[in-house]
């Protein structure tokens, strides 16, 4: 399945299990948010790893600039 379907029935199901309304209301919600989450998740995650890259190179650039230099 994917993942609109998977977020519909869950949405479905979590909608029905309250029994004020249908499961329609759960079940759109829920492949909403799974619409959204294939989205944003990938651009969470591609910016976590650039951002530890950056402070990598950043910290890698520090101690190669600081280091105390040798002259003959």
């Amino acid at each position: 399945m994917g993942a609109t379907t998977t977020g519909a029935v869950i949405g479905g199901a979590i909608d029905a299990m309250s029994g004020d309304d249908g499961i329609t209301d759960g079940a759109m919600k829920g492949a909403i948010i799974a619409n959204v989450l294939k989205f944003t998740l990938p651009v969470v995650v591609t910016a976590a790893v650039g951002y530890a890259a950056y402070r990598g190179a950043k910290s890698l650039w520090y101690d190669v600039a600081s280091s105390p230099r040798q002259h003959a």
